[in-house]
């Protein structure tokens, strides 16, 4: 199976902190490398960008189906990740994540674990919004501009056809139809798209 997004950064883990060293080395196919890799790269994006102000999440939980973390007297959902303001936490259903990195490529990694991190940052930012899609497709076009700039640094490498893979991955989680009433909604795939392809773009001060 095609494996684009090939990291060429070795991960280098302080505790406390995730710090990317460079290496000629492409890392291998392995799907537990590539969520710690995106998470790695992540806060270290978000770090560099924010400064001091940044606080790199609290925990970064992989569940099972129902087993999952709750959050503000709410229960983890299968078939999902979710960041939880209430104890600053990014969560995943890892047999559901590992199934998309099957069936569509790593870029689900890339797509899924950033726009939670994009969650985080907001939350950090105290940014505010009228409507749930608003606040969720901030967080594509905040992925899609975190994962450009890892891309112009050096830290991952863009292969011929990522940026389909990674459009694949957003349409398949996007909304049957639009709703900006619904408190769940994320957007439809072509909001989705285009959201990440600002931020991929224009970097993520064109999120706006």
């Amino acid at each position: 199976m095609k494996r684009p997004l090939a990291v060429i950064a070795a991960l280098a883990l302080a505790a406390g902190c995730g710090v990317a060293a460079p290496s000629a080395t492409p890392a291998s196919d392995d799907f537990e490398e590539d969520v710690e890799t995106a998470r790695v790269l992540t806060e270290g994006f978000w770090a560099r960008r924010l400064g001091g102000s940044y606080r790199p999440v609290t925990d970064f939980v992989a569940y099972s189906g129902d087993n999952g973390p709750a959050c503000g007297g709410g229960v983890a959902a299968p078939d999902n990740a979710f960041y939880c303001p209430d104890g600053h936490f990014i969560a995943y259903d890892e047999t559901w994540l590992r199934s998309l990195w099957k069936e569509l490529g790593d870029g689900s990694v890339y797509v899924i674990v950033l726009h939670e991190f994009g969650h985080a940052v907001q939350a950090q930012l105290q940014t505010s919004f009228e409507f749930n899609i608003q606040q969720e497709l901030q967080a594509d076009c905040y992925a899609g501009g975190t994962l450009s700039a890892l891309v112009a640094g050096g830290e991952l490498r863009a292969d011929p056809g990522d940026e389909e893979e990674l459009l694949t991955n957003l349409a398949a989680a996007g909304d049957p139809e639009e709703d900006w009433f619904d408190p769940a909604a994320h957007g439809t795939a072509e909001q989705r798209q285009r959201s990440f392809l600002t931020g991929y773009r224009s970097g993520v001060e064109g999120c706006r």
